[in-house]
């Protein structure tokens, strides 16, 4: 079985735009973005499926920062109605807990990112020490995307491009007493010293059997939506700054795993 531990190896979502030295700074820009606490695969997969049709970089459209930065939050979580969330960038995580994984800790995930930033080039950033088997599904409106190590390149993004690929990770945390843990986040869109509003979708199977849902962080409300089932969980956010989730189980044969035992922000 997993020891118990406390939540503090927490997975990173973070997306960054870093903006080149220019007096007009054009969309070839580069995009970095931070997932997961997911453990170092060395799957290599370049070459993705679709390829994009640019233009020359002195013919991309100028970025307009004063309107940039009015609308971004200063990374206190808010939570955000869907007119503001639309047309935003999306990541939609299918997640597989096994029995497997309340002894092994490794949990089955495919992750898509929809409404990437159009850019010349970006990489998705994985925790080395999480991550396994990593590897590029598709590739729709990207010029190239390839796994270099614990981390996913694109190059040449377009407008509305899509990624999907595919990994285990080391995601789940045994907290004692019968009690296991999903820790998520923080998720954030970050843009210079501000934060973007973006949405997250997750879709969580596990063993009936074997575990029962008995909380989740942060509680229902506008903005963040969670529909439970027995074997299922499904959780959509829309919201700008930093946002972690949680989805404590408890194991079957345990009857007292419904108190909280920690903050999931903390």
């Amino acid at each position: 079985m997993l020891q118990p531990m406390t939540p503090t190896m927490t997975p990173i979502v973070e997306s960054r735009i870093r903006e080149t030295a220019r007096s007009s700074v054009p969309l070839s820009c580069f995009f970095l973005i931070l997932l997961w606490g997911l453990a170092g695969g060395m799957t290599f997969a370049e070459d993705a499926p679709a390829q994009a049709a640019f233009p020359d970089e002195e013919d991309w459209p100028e970025m307009d920062l004063e309107a940039r930065i009015a609308a971004v939050s200063d990374g206190e979580l808010r939570f955000v109605g869907p007119e503001r969330a639309a047309e935003t960038h999306r990541h939609v995580n299918r997640i597989r807990i096994g029995a497997e994984s309340l002894s092994e800790g490794w949990i089955e995930l495919t992750q898509c990112h929809e409404n990437l930033d159009a850019v010349r080039a970006a990489q998705i950033l994985f925790s080395a020490e999480r991550i396994r088997d990593l590897e590029v599904v598709s590739a729709e409106g990207i010029g190239r995307a390839w796994v270099e190590g614990h981390s996913v390149q694109l190059t040449d993004i377009a407008p509305e491009a899509t990624l999907c690929i595919r990994a285990e990770s080391r995601a789940m945390s045994a907290l004692g007493e019968g009690r296991y843990r999903l820790r998520n986040g923080p998720y954030m869109r970050r843009f210079l010293d501000g934060y973007y509003p973006m949405q997250v979708s997750l879709d969580v199977s596990y063993p009936a059997d074997r575990l029962a849902l008995v909380q989740h962080q942060p509680a229902m409300q506008p903005g963040f939506e969670v529909r439970a089932e027995p074997g299922h969980v499904a959780v959509d956010a829309a919201f700008e700054g930093r946002l972690f989730t949680c989805l404590d189980f408890c194991e079957a044969g345990f009857s007292d795993c419904g108190v909280a035992v920690s903050d999931c922000a903390q």
